[in-house]
């Protein structure tokens, strides 16, 4: 089979494609030939060598692939040969094939293409407790998602909708205006502004009549951070999710004290790890409300197994609108 191998960490321009045996399924596993796996943020830092969790070398990456399940290991029942299903493997989704534990897989709703399932993955549910879990969102609250048109952003604006805040979208400029605004905002503020400390704040205070916004969720960090802290409003939630921007920013205490606000963090692979039921919760919710309707498609753009250095590097640079998705089969 074909696959991306990371044999030593590296720039992601130098990623290239190597035959590789195809893997065999051990107890308590499936083999899955993978249809779609999304490109994310956080495989620049793996396959860079930055990334706080990193698997032993040589190894094939890219999180959460969908697929179908062509052969089970000894002693499974569920998924079944022929399944559609999105997995939660933490990396071998850059490849044809890929052997996945069996509780880690999730049959796929009846219809959903795998496209669209992938662009899900990892940005769905990253959102999904984001902003349910650490954020404990309510109908009726006001949530500003920072960075809202990339994949997590777009997942938090349809979730929160569907869930019933009103949805403030904080993008880069008035280009992805149309886009956040399909996905469900209600309203969107200019991050590209100068001074955001003062200009995220003026912004949001702005379109909540000098209250703040209930909920922050902030992919970003740098010195966006220092602006959303500032839009929090009081006894408010702000969640880091990220720091795409760059640099990590610290925060004095003070602020928190003063407005009664909570400021927490999601690392969503430790739900995977630790808290299994609560993941397999996620999810069925995440299936459920697209198939009531009320998340709409997400926008996206496909690569093949080759480009993946490409894709990369649009989000390296931040030059990606929508989710960027491998198909390795094609």
């Amino acid at each position: 089979m074909k696959a991306v191998l990371i044999r030593e960490f590296g720039p992601v321009d130098a990623l290239r494609v190597e035959e590789v045996p195809d893997p065999v399924p051990q107890p308590g596993q499936v083999l899955i030939d993978v249809q779609a796996t999304a490109v994310n943020f956080v495989d620049t830092l793996v396959v860079t060598g930055k990334y706080q969790f990193l698997p032993e070398r040589p190894f094939v990456p890219g999180k959460l692939p969908t697929g179908i399940v062509r052969a089970v290991g000894e002693g499974v029942t569920e998924p079944r040969v022929g399944d559609h299903v999105l997995t939660l493997a933490e990396h071998g989704g850059y490849a044809q094939k890929a052997v996945v534990k069996a509780a880690d897989c999730f049959r796929m709703p009846e219809g959903l293409p795998f496209v669209e399932a992938a662009s899900m993955a990892l940005a769905y549910d990253t959102a999904w407790f984001a902003l349910c879990d650490r954020g404990r969102a309510a109908a009726g609250e006001t949530v500003l998602v920072m960075g809202a048109s990339g994949g997590v952003g777009l997942a938090a604006l349809q979730l929160a909708k569907a869930y019933g805040l009103k949805v403030i979208a904080g993008i880069s400029g008035p280009g992805k205006a149309d886009l956040v605004t399909q996905a469900g905002a209600d309203a969107w503020i200019d991050l590209s502004r100068d001074n955001p400390r003062d200009s995220i704040r003026e912004q949001v205070y702005a379109l909540t009549d000098g209250k703040g916004a209930d909920i922050v969720l902030d992919p970003l960090g740098g010195d966006y951070f220092d602006g959303a802290i500032r839009a929090v409003a009081w006894c408010g939630r702000l969640v880091v999710i990220g720091f795409a921007a760059g640099r990590i920013p610290t925060l004095k205490v003070n602020y928190v004290l003063l407005k009664n606000i909570e400021v927490s963090g999601v690392q969503v692979s430790d739900y995977r790890k630790r808290t299994p039921e609560k993941m397999a919760h996620c999810m069925s919710e995440i299936f459920r409300l697209y198939s009531e309707g009320k998340l709409v498609k997400t926008p996206s753009h496909t690569y093949s197994l080759e480009s993946v250095g490409e894709a990369l590097r649009a989000l390296e640079t931040r030059t990606a609108g929508g989710r960027l998705i491998l198909v390795p089969q094609g």
